[in-house]
This record gives structure tokens, C-alpha cells and sequence, in this order.
């Protein structure tokens, strides 16, 4: 079970389940519960509804912290298909993590 702190329901209500901070945050529990070293979050809106200005379907966050830093990117997918948004942000997680890994 995962326990939310008050400061992440402080971010779900200012900035949103799909921000920087509400990825990098989620990132940062459950690297700290899991006692990993890598760990890797992502949210998004996959589609066809949930979109709203400023936060359109597609608009994805991952974010990614390690011992020597936190890291998060914003994506757009366009694909307009759910299934395809939800693996177009599983690669581009993945991609951030080999990344990282190969030190690029």
C-alpha cells in the first residue's frame, strides 16, 4: 500500500495528476519505498476524453530519479488512439531510462 503525503495532495490539486512535479514526485516515493536506485513514473492522458486546454490528449509527463538527480519531460503524443498514446509513453519512459543508463 502506498501511502500519499500532504504535500502530494497539495500538488494534485495546484498543478495536476499530469505535471513535472506530480511525476517526479511519484518517482521520488517509490524509489524512497522500493529503496531502488532508478525508478521511473509517468502520467499522462491517454485519450479519446479527459483532454482539457492547455492539457490535451496525449500530453504525457515521465519523470526519472536517481541518487544523482531528478529528471522529467514533457511529450505530446497525437496518435489520437489510447492504446497507442499508453505505448508511446511506455517507449519514451524506457527510452529516458536507457538513456540515463548510457550516460547521454
Amino acid at each position: 500500500m502506498c501511502r500519499v503525503h500532504q504535500s502530494s495532495w497539495d500538488t494534485l490539486n495546484t498543478k495536476g495528476a499530469v505535471s513535472r512535479q506530480t511525476v517526479l514526485e511519484m518517482a521520488r516515493g517509490i524509489r524512497e519505498s522500493m529503496k531502488a536506485d532508478i525508478s521511473v513514473s509517468v502520467s499522462g492522458i491517454a485519450g479519446p476524453g479527459g483532454g482539457m486546454p492547455g492539457k490535451p490528449v496525449g500530453t504525457t509527463w515521465i519523470g526519472l530519479v536517481t541518487e544523482e538527480g531528478e529528471f522529467a519531460q514533457l511529450f505530446h503524443f497525437s496518435s489520437g488512439d489510447r492504446e497507442k498514446n499508453k505505448a508511446l509513453a511506455v517507449d519514451a519512459a524506457l527510452q529516458l531510462l536507457l538513456d540515463y543508463l548510457q550516460n547521454e
